[in-house]
């Protein structure tokens, strides 16, 4: 039992280590790229109104994501596999297996990327229906939308909107060894959409979701929020015919239409279940 405790501490402290000095990288960079290039007016991101909910998100949800994420490759490759034991378990996993194994590491890389992109592209699609957007509109509740409003997601909708990909990607053979780019990646990335600056990116709009492309997708409905559902690759949504980026019109008025959507950690999570 101690055994497990130690390993369990070791994890969380180690996800830590990586979040804070990123955090505080991407603190300063967006803060400074927001004067210049802000795209809605308002305060800066340290001194918007649920701050202390956002700092909970950021930190927490990418720690129990991993612990369900290892939990879940543990589970899948006993029961698929019939794998079980640490040092089985370490050495199944740590090159990768199969096929996708054979691939170089970096086509392994990219691989996850798109077909993770394609997958959670849908998978996003269907939060937006009625029975799941009670799980997603915690996401959608940030009025003031910043570079740390990102991991604002209730457990369930990072449970099948990522969890469930990543892990499912990994218990197909390709190597954990990607997350060493892949994860960094996808947290810059993920922080960049979301941070409020007025860049479409020109061409490249087409090519790789930037700020204006996303911050589109948390306006109301019947503007851009039933549209851009694309993470990393917005060639999803000219694909399957929802890209929106009007010209010339920057987005604004981000938040959900219930007045009493809560402002506390806490009570987010409970917020679904009570509908």
């Amino acid at each position: 039992m101690l055994a497990e405790t130690l390993s369990v501490v070791k994890v969380a402290g180690e996800t830590m280590l990586k979040l804070v000095p990123i955090s505080v990288a991407f603190g300063i960079v967006f803060a400074v790229l927001t004067h210049w290039s802000a795209c809605n007016p308002g305060r800066p991101w340290w001194r918007k109104r649920e701050i202390a909910t956002d700092i909970c998100y950021w930190f927490l949800i990418p720690l129990a994501a991993r612990f369900v994420r290892i939990g879940f490759m543990v589970m899948g490759a006993a029961y698929i596999y019939d794998i079980r034991g640490a040092e089985a378990l370490i050495k199944f996993y740590d090159d990768g297996f199969g096929p996708l194994a054979e691939l170089p590491l970096w086509a392994q890389a990219l691989t996850f990327l798109i077909v993770s992109d394609f997958l959670t592209y849908w998978i996003h699609r269907g939060f937006h229906g009625d029975g799941l957007w009670k799980y997603h509109s915690v996401h959608h509740s940030s009025e003031e939308l910043d570079w740390i409003s990102a991991a604002r997601f209730h457990p369930v909708n990072i449970f099948f909107g990522t969890v469930l990909v990543d892990a499912g990607l990994l218990l197909a053979g390709i190597s954990p060894n990607v997350m060493l780019w892949v994860g960094p990646f996808t947290t810059a990335t993920s922080a960049f959409v979301h941070a409020n600056l007025n860049w479409t990116l020109g061409p490249f709009k087409y090519v790789i979701a930037g700020p204006v492309f996303h911050r589109w997708h948390h306006t109301a409905s019947d503007r851009g929020g039933s549209k851009n559902f694309a993470g990393t690759f917005p060639i999803w949504d000219l694909l399957f015919g929802t890209f929106y980026m009007p010209a010339n019109v920057l987005p604004d008025a981000y938040g959900i239409d219930d007045t009493s959507f809560p402002e506390s950690f806490g009570a987010q999570m409970l917020y679904p279940f009570q509908r």
